[in-house]
């Protein structure tokens, strides 16, 4: 992508945030609130600074996961978990927020809906979400300029209103970490430096994003910098504001907090052109920001779905998570990054209740990042980027810690986000390590046991070879006796015990001491009339590894397996064979699925 599709991505996310965070800021420090903004605000402009070098230095991908991995691997899956839980949220917040704009009733029930309808477009694999964002983006920033045009005439006013803070500085920092939102669309800039259009002169060998990354996060920056601190600043002039319990009342409106862009697009436009066109402008507002707020919840979709993507591939979580549908998009991570935020806007119902679990994921993410790249002294760094770098780092890392100790929700989440994540992983890397740990014994030393009936004829041994993986005495053990008999080969069937752990003593198990092996070998020879059967027993930690080692040292020309009966728990926990044999399988032997 060019720099103005990555921009839109950006802006996505940052550009959302004057949406809520302003009307959140004066919940919180009312008439002083500009103080908090204008420090948000130089906070974001350090974070695109330092990303801005980020993207410099990893071009293939520069987000949390990928840019500390090489340091790491235990940090980057840290931070990467960090990254998720903010995703979350990101999409719940978002979707949330747009329907408080357009003014719906029940907002939450629609914010729930819209996610699920956005999940299931994913479903199909949308390949032009940056475009999108892009053509969004554009009615929004000249929605944003318009309206700061209408608020230049009432700056004195702000400013005789504008109070300073009061209170210590401790009570001071808690109101600036509980508006620290809308960051994360800088980490999903980093991930996507590896799809930036290249810098001419660079090549895919030796990689160069800066004429795509760094002018997408300098314009963004100097738009929401200066247009937070402007309309933060003009809300100032809004006479009567009233903080009630939590939320901002407003002469003639009640509950403006988090629609307060709205708002001072009718007060500011109505009093120049009219209440008509007040009323009229407002509505834009309402409609810009709602669609860039949708816009945002794809992105946070796309992004979750992309890096649980990443993490299956590199084997630190489960394979599912990597399984591709039709289109090309890997269905159990789209499941759980619809299913989660749609259940925290359904729960939470309330943008200050999911502001306090927010920041906590992103703010962890962006530190993890800036204090692992500013402190590896292998990168090409300049003194006084690392300098900055590390500085940046010691506020992100001040502000996690203040968000982990005033907001236990935020605590309760990410910790939550960050275990089951970790003992997803865990799982994997015990599976991976009683893989390893198993007799690594040929085929024919696994217990595979070969037995004649003497009853029948046996087939002939010059025709072809087919196995069948047999669970059960059913439709498809008839199904490989009739194709067997139709074709004159050979018939092989195999029944895999399959276990995690397994010992000398399993290896050698023979198929008559398993009893459910027995039953379905003995139906077998009964069923069977032109041909016979030759029978096959493992015991086994991976049944589709088994089935392509047998298949492939008996010379099986075709192999045989049953459409899987399992709940898709099952497959969750313990893979899918067909996929396993298909992807493993030689392509001289051919996959039969019998369902």
């Amino acid at each position: 992508m060019d720099w103005k599709r990555a921009a839109a991505i950006l802006y996505g996310d940052w550009g959302t945030s004057k949406a809520y965070v302003i009307g959140l800021a004066f919940a919180v420090a009312g008439y002083s609130s500009f103080w908090l903004i204008a420090a948000m605000c130089v906070l974001t402009a350090l974070v695109g600074l330092n990303y801005m070098v980020i993207c410099r230095l990893y071009p293939d991908g520069g987000g949390v996961y990928a840019s500390v991995r090489h340091r790491s691997e235990v940090i980057s899956i840290v931070g990467a978990f960090l990254l998720i839980a903010d995703y979350l949220v990101t999409a719940a917040i978002s979707a949330l927020s747009a329907f408080q704009y357009l003014g719906v009733p029940h907002p939450e029930k629609f914010a729930a809906m819209s996610i699920l309808i956005i999940g299931l477009l994913n479903l199909l694999g949308p390949k032009q979400t940056g475009g999108l964002a892009f053509l969004i983006s554009i009615p929004t920033a000249v929605v944003v300029v318009v309206l700061g045009l209408f608020c230049l005439p009432h700056l004195g006013e702000a400013f005789a209103h504008l109070q300073p803070l009061r209170g210590t500085f401790g009570q001071n920092w808690a109101a600036f970490v509980g508006i620290v939102l809308a960051l994360s669309g800088v980490e999903a800039i980093a991930n996507a430096t590896g799809v930036m259009k290249l810098d001419p002169g660079s090549s895919d060998e030796k990689p160069s994003v800066i004429k795509t990354s760094t002018p997408a996060i300098m314009i963004v920056m100097i738009e929401v910098c200066l247009f937070t601190a402007l309309l933060g600043l003009a809300m100032h002039a809004l006479g009567g504001l009233q903080i009630v319990n939590g939320d901002v009342n407003a002469p003639g409106a009640e509950g403006v907090r988090d629609y307060m862009l709205r708002y001072m697009g009718q007060i500011f436009v109505g009093g120049a052109l009219g209440p008509a066109l007040g009323h009229a402008f407002g509505f834009l507002v309402s409609i810009v920001f709602g669609l860039l707020l949708l816009s945002a919840v794809n992105t946070a979709i796309v992004d979750l779905i992309a890096i649980q993507f990443l993490m299956s591939r590199d084997r630190e979580i489960p394979r599912i998570f990597q399984r591709l549908n039709k289109w090309g998009v890997p269905s159990a991570g789209m499941f759980l990054a619809t299913l989660v935020p749609m259940l925290l806007v359904i729960i939470v119902k309330d943008m200050s209740g999911l502001a306090d679990l927010y920041a906590v994921g992103v703010v962890g993410a962006i530190a993890t990042n800036l204090g692992a790249t500013s402190t590896d002294r292998k990168l090409s760094i300049k003194s006084w980027e690392r300098t900055l770098m590390f500085g940046t780092f010691l506020v992100m890392a001040a502000i996690e810690i203040s968000l982990l100790i005033d907001k236990p929700n935020a605590r309760y989440f990410a910790v939550t986000i960050l275990a089951v994540g970790l003992i997803l992983r865990g799982l994997v890397q015990e599976r991976q390590m009683k893989k390893e740990a198993a007799p690594t014994l040929p085929p024919r030393q696994l217990g595979v046991d070969v037995a004649r009936p003497m009853s029948k004829a046996p087939s002939s041994p010059e025709g072809e070879a087919m196995l069948c993986a047999v669970r059960s005495a059913g439709r498809t053990l008839d199904f490989a006796l009739r194709e067997a008999a139709r074709a004159g080969s050979r018939l092989y069937l195999l029944f895999v015990r399959e276990q995690p752990f397994m010992t000398e003593e399993d290896a050698r198990r023979k198929w008559q001491q398993d009893p459910e092996a027995s039953t379905i070998f003995a139906e077998a020879k009964q069923k069977a009339e032109d041909i016979t059967p030759l029978f096959c027993y493992a015991v086994s930690p991976s049944a589709a590894e088994t089935i392509v080692d047998i298949a492939a040292t008996l010379g099986a020309s075709r192999v045989i397996l049953g459409a899987p009966q399992r709940s898709a728990l099952m497959n969750l926990l313990r893979g899918n064979v067909i996929r396993e044999v298909s992807n493993s399988l030689p392509e001289e032997i051919d996959l039969l699925v019998y369902a």
